[in-house]
């Protein structure tokens, strides 16, 4: 599966802008998200769709990113994650 292109990523503006919202969130390249310096989220293409990478600790979590409902599903998560306390010895 490879990134997402800038083409791919259009489709997701609304998602992407919003993202941006989160002054938390930093955009080293278009769609790759970074916090505290770690590598955050990003999205990747393939012919099923769309999809997004959220780091959930140690791991990647995938969702799809094809409609508004998936959208809001990966928003929700990214919250989650950004709301948890992290380089506790547990998270």
């Amino acid at each position: 599966m490879k990134h997402a292109d800038a083409g791919s990523l259009a489709a997701l503006s609304d998602l992407i802008e919003n993202l941006r919202g989160r002054s938390v969130l930093v955009e080293k390249r278009l769609g790759i998200f970074y916090t505290k310096g770690r590598a955050f989220l990003h999205f990747h293409q393939d012919p099923k769709g769309l999809f997004a990478d959220l780091r959930h600790g140690g791991d990647w979590q995938r969702f799809p990113v094809n409609d508004p409902d998936e959208c809001a599903a990966l928003l929700v998560a990214v919250d989650r994650e950004l709301a948890r306390p992290h380089g506790k010895a547990n998270s």
